[in-house]
């Protein structure tokens, strides 16, 4: 059997999109491939080292049939641009050592972003005998200058090098959205392009009837509590006139959403913070929808909730804009909200009947999903690339 190694920022026990992708990628290769993850010791959202892994450098260990070996890395979640570059370093820095002592194999896939990770990865790999594939969640720099996380300038310019060189260096790249591979396209024609969604691998569920026990429409969120998501914008815009909203997660705006409710007590606002993957799908078939917001619209991005929600067959709002809003539209998943719009937002919550949101829609959203977003078929599309 042939050995590939993936290298990624994120990997469970963390949670998020980007660690579930790439856990459903590599179990899916490990029936044709020797599969080693390489990844840093867990912080993700936390900032901090989790408990299991604390002053460790190295720990490798045999999970479903998958190697996975944990780097040391300076972990934080600081808003410092320059404690988060040295995090960033560090793991390079951690990478470049593994790389010197142990022998790679021929097919690498590597994660993008982090950047820097990202070029670490393709800078020293680079090999005639080697094949690399770029895995492309997300279009870094222009993603962190549409949410303001970055400004122009030098330092964008030397971001958006580091970006030209991961893909001219890439034999393969998947992108998860067709405005990356278009991007990309734009950028260098090297590479080949390669739709790869952020399709779960998950057991189908019966849907049952939910209690319509009152008028109340019942949103829930659920996901990373960050800067992209805008969930505490989200509390202070939305109109409660006959809606509650029901927030589950973790992450940076986490204390600020806590606060916001704390102060305002009188609005059907409900925390439960960060509870895992297998209760919350249980958890959100209480809920009459499901809300997808992003604060601004962000070119390349597809939330991968729109496919894991679909699959549970939950009817979903959609407020971000782009790609996405084409997916909900099309496959008919929901109801849409102009990106950045939060009177068009509330306008198309109340426009939401919510005795329509029964069995047979539910049922039919979820049909509709396993019928088109199937991840062992886009898998087996791979495998052929690769």
């Amino acid at each position: 059997m042939k050995n590939i190694m993936i290298v990624t920022s994120y990997f469970p026990p963390e949670i998020g999109a980007a660690s579930n992708r790439i856990f459903h990628l590599a179990e899916g290769l490990q029936s044709d491939y020797n599969v080693t993850v390489v990844t840093p010791l867990p912080n993700y959202p936390t900032g901090k080292i989790f408990d299991a892994y604390k002053g460790k450098f190295k720990v490798k260990s045999r999970e479903n049939n998958i190697t996975i070996v944990r780097l040391w890395l300076y972990a934080s979640k600081s808003k410092n641009k320059f404690v988060r570059l040295f995090a960033m370093l560090s793991y390079s820095m951690s990478l470049v050592w593994f790389f010197m002592w142990h022998k790679i194999p021929d097919k690498v896939i590597v994660q993008s972003p982090p950047l820097l990770v990202a070029f670490t990865c393709m800078f020293f790999l680079r090999s005639k005998k080697r094949k690399l594939i770029l895995n492309v969640s997300d279009l870094w720099p222009s993603a962190g200058f549409e949410l303001g996380a970055l400004k122009q300038g030098f330092g964008y310019k030397m971001l958006q090098k580091l970006e030209h060189f991961n893909y001219k260096a890439a034999d393969l790249v998947l992108g998860q959205s067709n405005e990356i591979l278009t991007h990309v396209g734009k950028i260098t024609s090297k590479p080949q392009l390669f739709l790869y969604r952020n399709y779960p691998n998950i057991n189908r569920q019966d849907i049952t009837e939910t209690s319509l026990d009152n008028n109340t429409l019942k949103i829930v969120y659920a996901g990373l509590l960050g800067v992209a998501q805008g969930i505490l914008k989200l509390c202070k815009e939305l109109d409660y006139d006959n809606i509650e909203l029901h927030i589950y997660g973790s992450g940076a705006e986490e204390n600020d959403i806590k606060a916001f409710i704390e102060n305002n007590k009188d609005l059907p606002i409900h925390f439960y913070g960060r509870v895992d993957r297998a209760k919350l799908h249980s958890e959100l078939k209480n809920y009459d929808i499901v809300i997808i917001p992003l604060l601004n619209r962000i070119y390349g991005s597809v939330p991968s909730k729109i496919f894991e929600y679909a699959k549970l067959g939950l009817p979903m709002l959609y407020f971000g804009g782009g790609e996405g809003e084409g997916v909900i539209n099309e496959y008919n998943l929901g109801w849409v909200a102009r990106a950045g719009d939060y009177n068009d937002l509330n306008s198309t919550v109340k426009s939401i009947e919510k005795e329509k949101l029964n069995v047979d829609l539910k049922q039919k959203i979820q049909q509709t999903a396993y019928k088109n977003f199937d991840f062992e078929i886009q898998l087996k599309l791979l495998k052929k690339l690769l």
